[in-house]
């Protein structure tokens, strides 16, 4: 039986995974940005440009979006720690999609870096 780990290095070893070094360039290139985690992790701090689509309505969005709809699309997908959008980029490429990148290391590994992230306004009640 596998686990979720084991699904993920199967991942990882389908999907290119860009350098931290060279995300930036890779975000400027693609045609859309994707945060696959949840809501409240989007929420809470997310890569300027980013859309939030979490991983379990991924294929779904997708499918049902007409922006999305060329396989020639040019994705970036990150998540917390790089799993989950490893998995995504799997899918996608199942799907059909051939220009697919996941940032290694994912949103951890970016704001740990000292690279920007999007934080909401908390509101001035003064």
């Amino acid at each position: 039986m596998k686990t979720a780990h084991d699904l993920v290095a199967i991942a990882k070893s389908r999907v290119h995974e860009v350098s931290l070094d060279n995300a930036e360039q890779a975000i400027r290139d693609a045609d859309v940005l994707v945060d696959v985690r949840e809501a409240d992790e989007y929420t809470a701090g997310h890569l300027a440009g980013a859309v939030h689509i979490s991983r379990g309505l991924l294929e779904f969005k997708f499918s049902a979006n007409p922006a999305l709809e060329s396989r020639n699309t040019k994705v970036v997908l990150y998540c917390k720690t790089s799993g989950r959008a490893a998995l995504a980029a799997a899918a996608l490429l199942d799907m059909g999609y051939i220009n697919v990148q996941s940032i290694a290391g994912g949103f951890d590994a970016w704001a740990a870096a000292g690279k920007p992230v999007v934080k909401p306004e908390t509101p001035s009640f003064e």
